[in-house]
């Protein structure tokens, strides 16, 4: 990274956490209930966002998978894998938050809801990937097989998160957002609030993601150097 990508990047850094600051200060301080739930909706602000990047996380994941079997480049191997990871943390994080918005909108933190069921087939799925890599000593065999399962698995995220919720029974809550219903309860903060939130999100993942791209060609570096074995 020469000195004007780090002056750029260092710029970012400030303004995502300016903006993450920002705002969880209005979900917790501007941004209104919304009706209709106990005391449980500013959840929205951070559990759909978090939900958000898990899902554009597995798709750059699946993107570098398609960029590195064209052009057979490690460094594309490491964004994806890199992006993975961050994909399966933020899903994680995702279930973690749902969890408790169910303890106190449904009595249980968790009632195997199909929208609870299908993240935790993805996280599975995605599971498998990190044993696949674990398991393979070749980079080359490992990145390989590793594009082709990413590929694959981002395949099952459209219908674990966006299909199956919607063509079973769900007690989750459909379109909180852009439902007829929700726009009686959304007032104009609630979604200026929920769109701020979702900006900040994509910026922390891009943050994180660049750094840890950054950490794996270093450590990349000094086993290339025999620094590191």
């Amino acid at each position: 990274m020469n000195s004007k990508q780090s002056v750029w990047f260092e710029g970012l850094k400030i303004f995502t956490l300016v903006w993450m600051a920002f705002v969880i200060a209005a979900a917790i301080l501007v941004a209104p209930e919304a009706s209709g739930f106990v005391s449980t909706s500013k959840v929205i602000f951070f559990h759909v966002p978090v939900a958000w990047v898990a899902v554009l996380a597995f798709l750059v994941s699946a993107v570098y998978s398609v960029l590195f079997l064209r052009r057979r480049k490690m460094e594309y191997d490491t964004w994806s894998s890199s992006s993975a990871a961050l994909g399966f943390l933020f899903a994680i994080l995702a279930t973690i938050t749902g969890s408790m918005w169910a303890k106190n909108e449904w009595g249980s933190y968790w009632n195997w809801d199909p929208r609870e069921t299908s993240i935790v087939i993805l996280l599975l799925i995605y599971a498998a990937y990190f044993a696949l890599r674990s398991a393979i000593e070749s980079p080359e065999s490992k990145a390989q097989l590793s594009a082709v399962y990413s590929i694959l698995a981002f395949l099952t995220v459209p219908f674990l998160i966006f299909v199956v919720p919607r063509v079973i029974f769900t007690l989750h809550p459909q379109n909180p957002i852009f439902a007829n219903e929700a726009k009686q309860r959304m007032t104009p903060s609630i979604r200026w609030v929920f769109f701020s939130s979702l900006f900040a999100f994509s910026l922390l993942y891009y943050w994180i993601l660049r750094l840890k791209v950054d950490v794996e060609r270093i450590k990349s570096s000094l086993h290339q150097t025999g620094e590191v074995k």
